[in-house]
């Protein structure tokens, strides 16, 4: 059971999402990733966009937790861009293991989130909603 912090990133009607390639399988999640030892879910999330994306980010307001069939939990942190450069991350994710797949920083618009398969499901649906209001 490890806890999870990641990022959403909102840009003129954008969000950054992570494209994933697996075993065939083509599928969208939001930057983030395991807490190290000791580390919060704010830092997690700070530490995780920026392996993953290459940029550094400021978190705004609460998080939006989801809790896992494991007991764990995933935060999600509306977050904003303020230095570096999106889509130069360097994270494990990247090294050459093809068991893992396939990982590419991306932007998407946000009207054609409800057409791709973004998981956690349940955030994703939570964000649309929160978008329209």
């Amino acid at each position: 059971m490890r806890n999870r912090g990641a990022g959403i990133i909102l840009d003129a009607g954008r969000i950054a999402l992570i494209k994933r390639v697996r075993d065939g399988e083509t599928y969208y999640v939001f930057p983030g990733g395991g807490m190290e030892r000791g580390e919060t879910p704010e830092e997690a999330a700070i530490r995780e966009v920026f392996e993953e994306l290459g940029v550094t980010v400021t978190l705004k307001g609460s998080p939006i937790v989801s809790e896992r069939v494991d007991g764990s939990k995933e935060y999600y942190y509306i977050s904003e861009i303020v230095s570096g450069s999106f889509g130069t991350g360097s994270g494990e994710e990247y090294t050459l293991n093809q068991n893992r797949g396939s990982y590419m920083p991306i932007w998407v618009d946000l009207k054609e989130i409800k057409s791709l398969d973004v998981r956690p499901k349940e955030i994703a649906a939570r964000l649309i909603e929160k978008v329209r209001s």
